[in-house]
């Protein structure tokens, strides 16, 4: 990997190249994704059904759009008997986790009959789209869906691609079937985000739409925006370690790697204080990287968006940890703990040399689905949160009105909206 001295010029050119990856970006897609959207739109299963056979090769109608309970029987029996208790496994861990984060409604009340309070309502259709087409994405699956379930959503509508014969992935299925999902459709790329949007005669209209895909995905699901909620126009994968050199060299290797073999945009970023170290890691890479499946991947990744900073102290290393703001923050320093407590911007943060970013992927409870491209400035991961929404409470006696009408009054006046004014008066003067 290539060693770079942080410096204010290096820092800068760093963050150009990183939004480089940005779905901004895909301007030159756009046009090719509004006429899919828009077709789906006015000719429902009609064009879902065409853009199904032209890009997936499968004849897709009405009858056979909706996987069967036959199918999910079916996909159990291909469903390795071990894996699917690893699958079991996380999915407990993620719905005690995501339970946590459950919010209840309340009401409060004040002198004179005033209540105030907030009201918590599930969101009743949620439509989850899961990649297929090239890999298998149950940890996708169960990371959009469990929190959606815990959240008390009644209707989960998943769609995702089948191959040239109409099948979908065993372990796709088994997945949603195992988290709760209502529904699975067979139906893909930016034409299955049309139809979860404005709903079709077999795939339901939904009100908000997860889950990650490719540049077309992620294009359809910024087009609908505002016709339903979304929750991210997912980047390219990412991931930063900060070092100060405590740690083992392999295991940061390995874990540059585990990113940087998602695709040739992934990015694999290494802070560290210690230039023996950042040698160090280079040289695991290079060793990992020659024995590793996807290696041509890896070295396009490593090659465009891999790093390796030198900082001349810790502190400066966080500055520029928080500047980056990484979709995934392993700390390995001799005190990960208070380390974290000066990071502000991560999507998730790893801590000491035994907490894998894979940990994250699969199987340890928090939510994979995570800000990229520097959005962890102001975005969080998913969870229960994105599955509910609130209502204001407002609730006030005659004596409570009484006491603040004229305020009230005053304040709309003010903004030369009489009627306003008029509407709180009217209770009181004649």
């Amino acid at each position: 990997m290539r060693i770079v001295k942080l410096t204010e010029e290096s820092k800068k050119d760093i963050l150009k190249n990183m939004l480089k990856r940005s779905p901004d970006n895909y301007g030159t897609y756009e046009a090719t994704v509004k006429e899919i959207v828009e077709n789906v739109h006015q000719n429902g299963d009609k064009a879902l059904f065409e853009y199904t056979h032209k890009f997936d090769k499968a004849d897709i109608n009405a009858s056979n759009v909706k996987v069967t309970d036959e199918e999910i029987e079916e996909a159990y029996k291909e469903v390795d008997a071990e894996l699917l208790e690893v699958i079991r496994k996380a999915i407990k861990n993620i719905k005690e986790y995501h339970e946590l984060q459950k919010r209840n409604s309340w009401i409060t009340t004040k002198e004179n009959g005033i209540m105030l309070g907030q009201k918590i309502t599930p969101l009743k259709y949620v439509g989850v789209y899961v990649p297929g087409g090239k890999a298998a994405y149950p940890s996708t699956v169960l990371m959009n869906v469990v929190p959606a379930h815990v959240a008390g959503v009644e209707n989960i509508i998943m769609t995702t691609p089948c191959d040239a014969t109409g099948k979908v992935y065993p372990t796709t299925l088994v997945a949603a079937k195992e988290a709760g999902v209502t529904a699975v459709y067979k139906a893909g790329g930016a034409q299955a985000i049309a139809a979860l949007a404005f709903g079709t005669e077999s795939i339901p209209k939904v009100d908000k739409i997860v889950g990650p895909g490719n540049i077309f995905v992620a294009l359809a699901k910024r087009t609908v925006y505002g016709h339903v909620s979304i929750d991210s126009i997912a980047g390219p994968s990412e991931i930063l370690v900060l070092s100060d050199g405590s740690a083992d060299p392999k295991y940061i290797a390995a874990d540059l790697l585990s990113q940087a073999e998602h695709d040739e945009l992934a990015s694999a970023i290494l802070v560290t204080t210690d230039a023996e170290f950042a040698n160090k890691v280079s040289e695991w890479v290079d060793k990992f990287t020659e024995k590793l499946s996807r290696k041509e991947i890896i070295q396009k990744s490593l090659d465009n968006f891999g790093y390796i900073l030198l900082a001349d102290t810790l502190e400066e290393g966080i500055d520029v940890t928080n500047e980056i703001a990484p979709e995934h923050l392993e700390i390995m320093t001799k005190n990960p703990y208070d380390t974290m407590t000066k990071i502000r911007n991560a999507g998730a943060m790893f801590l000491g040399e035994y907490s894998s970013e894979p940990l994250g992927d699969y199987f340890a409870g928090p939510n994979h689905v995570l800000p990229t491209n520097g959005t962890a400035r102001f975005f969080s991961p998913l969870g229960v949160d994105d599955f509910i929404k609130k209502s204001s409470i407002i609730s006030y006696s005659r004596d409570a009105l009484k006491d603040v009408y004229k305020d009230v009054a005053k304040f709309a006046d003010s903004e030369y909206l009489t009627a306003h004014a008029n509407s709180i008066r009217v209770r009181f003067e004649d």
